[in-house]
């Protein structure tokens, strides 16, 4: 049973990645045509095109087509692109030498190492701002319907993820993931310090991921305040098994270097509490994203199985 769950899962995964690369990629040839310079638009396309889950954007069209159906799926699409674009930004810069100095993502070279450095920098603003321009523009593109969210709704969307990705979101979160490497700061950090940069750094794109799809579907506002919890829940066990990753994967499977969160003093629920205790916080994670997901029934089933799949990840 679980071995099909997992298959479900993996399948609607695959599913998003064709549909929102054939996406993305319709947007970064529009910049093309529109004056991106060729260099810059390279990096961005090394950033967005090379690779990923995709599993943001499978929340955003999960979410909306358990609501609202494939139509609402069809009108989220934009919705998860301009996501991506933005969690590609913040991988950009979060690569660079300043920051994390990782030169290997999702098994290729890092957008800083393939490029340099100001090119890097250049790739990650222009995604930020293309991110938002996708989510606040009526959409233009007659193979994938993107125009069909009334205009206070991506007003809506674009204003709740700003707030996910701003100072008290993502960025915020990033802030305190180095002050805590580069500064010692706190020079012990307690697992209420951990749950909240965690929750800011990667929990609060995964909520609005979840809470985009239900927007986006027109939702009430008990199933979209349902789709946040379980957003916040599995954003918090995504973090967790990344964690536990970086200390049991191999850097062939996981796509990245690994064992580098304890060398550096990272702060993270495993270098606080221990192996042991993340798993048991991973599982409680788990069970509070299974309880969310409670009141929609079997619909919800590959939301659910994508809950489940952290339990178990090897990448």
């Amino acid at each position: 049973m679980v071995a099909a769950g997992n298959s479900l899962f993996t399948a609607g995964l695959a599913r998003t990645a064709r549909e929102v690369e054939a996406r993305l990629a319709l947007h970064l040839d529009q910049a093309g045509v529109t004056g991106t310079p060729p260099r810059l638009l390279a990096s961005m396309r090394h950033a967005v095109l090379a690779g990923g889950k995709r599993f943001r954007p499978f929340l955003v069209l999960e979410m909306a087509r358990l609501l609202g159906g494939r139509e609402a799926a069809a009108n989220a699409l934009d919705v998860a692109a301009a996501l991506e674009c933005l969690h590609a930004y913040s991988l950009v810069h979060d690569d660079l030498p300043a920051m994390d100095n990782d030169e290997l993502r999702r098994g290729q070279p890092t957008v800083w190492k393939a490029f340099d450095e100001w090119t890097a920098i250049l790739a990650g603003d222009a995604l930020l701002t293309l991110a938002f321009e996708i989510l606040a523009s009526h959409g233009s593109f007659d193979s994938a319907p993107g125009s069909g969210l009334p205009p206070a709704t991506r007003a809506r969307l674009v204003a709740r993820m700003a707030a996910a990705a701003g100072p008290a979101g993502m960025v915020g979160g990033q802030m305190l993931d180095l002050e805590a490497e580069k500064l010692g700061q706190p020079a012990l950090p307690d697992e209420h310090h951990v749950r909240r940069l965690q929750a800011m750094k990667t929990g609060a794109l995964i909520a609005f991921a979840a809470e985009a799809g239900a927007i986006s579907a027109g939702g009430s506002p008990e199933a979209i305040a349902n789709a946040r919890t379980y957003g916040e829940a599995i954003g918090l066990a995504f973090q967790i098994s990344d964690d536990l990753l970086d200390v049991t994967g191999d850097e062939a499977t996981v796509g990245k270097a690994v064992g580098k969160d304890l060398a550096l003093g990272k702060a993270t629920l495993v270098a606080v509490a221990g192996v042991e205790a993340a798993r048991e916080h991973l599982a409680a994670a788990v069970d509070a994203a299974l309880a969310a997901l409670a009141p929609f029934g079997e619909a919800a089933d590959p939301l659910r199985q994508a809950a489940l799949f952290q339990l178990d990840r090897e990448h």
